[in-house]
């Protein structure tokens, strides 16, 4: 029933003009306002594969819990040294995922998944850079 779906993500934050700042301009996405929409203070992603993800206001937002963006990139300490100079701050963890200084949680073997580090939007929703 749905399997041609053009489907798509969504995720609330609590001040669109700031994510559209950190999302413009300190991690250099394609942002644009929803046609038609632009009283709602909806945002657009837009991805080169043509993927897009909704960004939509919530008064009483609360952060979510998970990582709800994900970056594949092909090096990722170069990504989080100039993402750091931009001023992004990076999550570190201990116990079972653990990361380094940088806050890259390092995989010895592929099948153990792949380096990873999280960062929050200024909303506090938890995005990830990954690397492939």
């Amino acid at each position: 029933m749905l399997q041609k779906s053009k489907a798509f993500s969504s995720f609330s934050v609590s001040d669109t003009e700031k994510a559209r700042e950190f999302y413009g301009e300190t991690l250099g996405l394609d942002v644009s306002g929803v046609k038609g929409m632009e009283d709602y203070g909806l945002l657009e992603l837009h991805f080169p594969n043509g993927q897009t993800v909704l960004i939509y206001p919530k008064e009483n937002h609360e952060p979510a819990t998970f990582t709800v963006l994900n970056f594949p990139v092909d090096n990722i300490d170069k990504t989080v040294d100039e993402l750091t100079e931009k001023g992004v701050k990076f999550e570190h963890y201990g116990g079972e995922i653990k990361t380094d200084e940088k806050g890259i949680a390092r995989s010895d073997s592929p099948e153990k998944g792949p380096n990873v580090a999280w960062f929050k939007d200024p909303a506090g929703n938890i995005l990830a850079v990954m690397e492939e």
